[in-house]
């Protein structure tokens, strides 16, 4: 069990910060889409 808690402590950190941005750019990914989908009506409507 000792062996485990330095792993736990190195690598917990980075992979709690990249599920963190994965998170934050699912979001504005989920934006750019909807962005990009509505695109064609607001060219069409100029």
């Amino acid at each position: 069990m000792e062996p485990f808690i330095p792993l736990i402590s190195e690598v917990g950190f980075p992979i709690a910060v990249t599920l963190f941005v994965l998170y934050r750019m699912e979001a504005k990914l989920d934006h750019v889409v909807q962005s990009i989908q509505s695109l064609p009506e607001r060219l069409s409507g100029k």
